[in-house]
């Protein structure tokens, strides 16, 4: 080997050597980073409520119908299991009426608004003299306006200024109460 060669490899093996000596440079400590407030998710925005041109596309006000015979005439009342009755058909015999019950408080005069497939009315409401806050209405047993409600294509609706309407089914139990007053 010639001894420039050598000198070089000697060189290379010192500066190696060196190299290795030499401390690896610290890495510079990085900022602490405070983490950026989360925004409060934005309030949900208002359902707003569906509307139909035709009350009959309108969806049925969830529950069912439940029938009982009492000695004055039948009573037919419409709710869901798990809450009070939405709305009640009573038959009073001895007064030759049926009353109309809609669940919901108001505090004076009202009226109640029936329609079905070929009638529509508004009929005077009061507050009922009951336990639960309701309003009343009384048709005479004959009035055609109950015929309507029986037979109404499936069914009618129940509209009160101040409640959210019902939409409900004309099952038997309708027309039972109906004819318990015939």
């Amino acid at each position: 080997m010639k001894p420039i060669q050598r000198n070089l490899s000697v060189a290379l093996v010192l500066s190696a050597a060196l190299a290795a000596c030499v401390p690896a440079p610290q890495p510079m400590p990085q900022p602490k980073r405070t983490p950026a407030p989360t925004p409060a998710p934005p309030p949900p925005a208002p359902v707003a409520q569906p509307s139909y041109s035709n009350w009959m596309d309108a969806p049925r006000t969830p529950g069912d119908w439940h029938y009982r015979s009492l000695p004055t005439g039948g009573i037919a009342v419409y709710g869901d299991n798990n809450s009070a009755s939405l709305f009640t058909m009573r038959c009073d015999r001895p007064a030759n009426a049926v009353v109309l019950l809609r669940a919901g408080a108001l505090s004076g005069p009202a009226s109640m608004t029936i329609r079905t497939e070929t009638q529509t009315r508004t009929i005077a409401a009061q507050p009922s003299p009951g336990i639960a806050p309701a309003v009343e209405s009384r048709l005479s047993a004959n009035d055609q306006l109950l015929d309507a409600m029986a037979l109404s294509k499936g069914r009618f609706a129940v509209e009160v200024p101040g409640l959210k309407p019902l939409y409900l089914p004309s099952w038997a139990e309708v027309t039972r109460v109906i004819e318990d007053c015939r």
